[in-house]
């Protein structure tokens, strides 16, 4: 259970990754950290050095053996990660050395830190509200550059600073209505019922925008689940090996050959598209493409986009129409791949003008079909420095403070009592303020930072 009523105590993990390397980093926080870190090091004193300073030496046991050769960084409090004192031990990355030194300082009074305790000291201290701390988990596990821009934008606080502005606005005539109650007997109105309406609006068209914005945000940060089907030998498997630039797939000219789900990776323009090469729609034969078949169509429901290929040199143009009236019921983007076109040996063959021309085998306009896929899903005006929301927590609160706004203009509207009114007023401002923790529970902490990486 992590301490949330108070820090207490010198905390020491591994901050880099597990395993052996060239180099790695012990972070320990806490006060008094840096004089245990100082008993076993023979370089400079440390008890007087200012933060923001590198001093090398060696860390030695209670025995005065050295253990290895060190860089000690200084952090003092409260210009610190964490707000406490910490120290960094840069050490060589073997497995043997980084457990001696880590185990030397739980012997002498450090206690281990439990998942995400460094961030959450971080945010007990006030270095960092709460959707602060959750973004430094996001910007750590970002795989793209549009990933780490938003993350990072949040980190720095637009996020934070939006939510704080909303819910400025909302406590100045909350208590307004509230002085309203307090003199009823005397039917004085403090706060323009207008005007409150329209201030009320303007907020709501605030957070409808950062809803809206989740969508996008969320396959920005997870990836956009993207299913390649057709009939068997449309060439799925060397789409997939084209996109991919290299043999993932199994090709054969054999229907049937794949029967069961390939999964890949593939980054456009900073987005991450995870690929799933599927069996053939068809008539099963056998048992396994049974199974293979029902699993290409659960991949389907849970699919944001998904990439229909067909034959076009010798189409069967009946199973085509089939298929994608089939698809439409989904409510999925589909892109349509007319593939093998460069086998057309009938030009009078017609190719409906959304079907995107290409031959996957000799790589053939494929970049052109990248754009489409990337444009699908989020055009080629995307503008990654707006607000954009990508933790579904928040996503959620944004909903429930969206509604109880509504209910306030209603009310307003209906010329309800200011009393009534103001119970969805504090409500909306009770949930935009667990967004940024200024409202909280120690469940809800132990839930966001339990979900850490210890040294994080």
């Amino acid at each position: 259970m992590l301490p949330f009523s108070q820090n207490e105590g010198i905390i020491v993990a591994l901050a880099t990754p597990p395993g052996s390397g060239a180099l790695a980093i012990i972070r320990l926080s806490g006060d008094e950290c840096i004089s245990l870190v100082n008993q076993f090091f023979t370089g400079n004193d440390l008890i007087d050095k200012e933060g923001y300073t590198i001093h090398y030496g060696n860390i030695t046991d209670e025995k005065n053996e050295v253990v290895d050769e060190v860089l000690v960084s200084i952090f003092r409090s409260p210009r610190s990660f964490t707000g406490e004192e910490m120290t960094e031990i840069s050490c060589h990355g073997s497995n043997y050395i980084i457990n001696e030194i880590i185990r030397l300082f739980l012997r002498n009074g450090a206690e281990m830190a439990k998942p995400g305790e460094f961030t959450m000291r971080a945010y007990m201290n006030g270095k960092l509200d709460l959707s602060q701390a959750e973004s430094v988990g996001d910007l750590i596990s970002s795989k793209t550059k549009l990933a780490h821009d938003i993350a990072l934008k949040q980190l720095k606080g637009g996020f934070s600073s939006e939510i704080k502005n909303l819910r400025e606005k909302l406590i100045h005539f909350s208590s307004l209505l509230e002085l309203e109650l307090d003199f009823s007997e005397e039917d004085v109105e403090f706060a323009d019922r207008d005007e409150f309406i329209r201030l009320i609006n303007e907020i709501l068209n605030v957070i409808n925008r950062l809803i809206q914005s989740f969508k996008l945000g969320n396959v920005l940060k997870n990836g956009v689940p993207t299913v390649i089907i057709g009939r068997p030998n449309a060439g799925k498997s060397t789409l997939l090996n084209t996109l991919l630039n290299e043999e993932r797939a199994l090709v054969s000219e054999i229907a049937g050959t794949t029967r069961d789900t390939i999964e890949e990776e593939l980054n456009i323009n900073g987005l991450i598209f995870k690929l799933i090469d599927t069996a053939g729609i068809r008539e099963a034969k056998d048992k396994i493409e049974i199974m293979g078949i029902e699993k290409t169509m659960k991949k389907i429901e849970q699919s944001s986009l998904i990439i229909y290929i067909y034959d076009s040199s010798a189409p069967d143009l009946n199973f085509v129409a089939e298929d994608l009236n089939s698809l439409k019921s989904n409510e999925v983007p589909v892109l349509i791949a007319a593939n093998k076109y460069d086998l057309i040996s009938d030009r009078n063959i017609l190719i409906h003008e959304d079907h995107i021309q290409i031959s996957a085998k000799n790589k053939t306009d494929v970049e052109q079909l990248k754009n489409h896929i990337f444009d699908t899903i989020i055009s080629s005006s995307i503008d990654s420095s707006g607000l954009i929301i990508t933790n579904e927590r928040h996503h959620s609160l944004l909903i429930k403070a969206s509604k109880s706004l509504e209910n306030v203009v209603e009310g307003l509207k209906n010329k309800l009592p200011g009393d009534l009114v103001a119970v969805d007023i504090r409500l909306a401002n009770q949930t935009l303020g667990e967004i940024t923790g200024t409202i909280s529970s120690d469940d809800l902490l132990k839930n966001i930072f339990g979900s850490f990486c210890i040294g994080k």
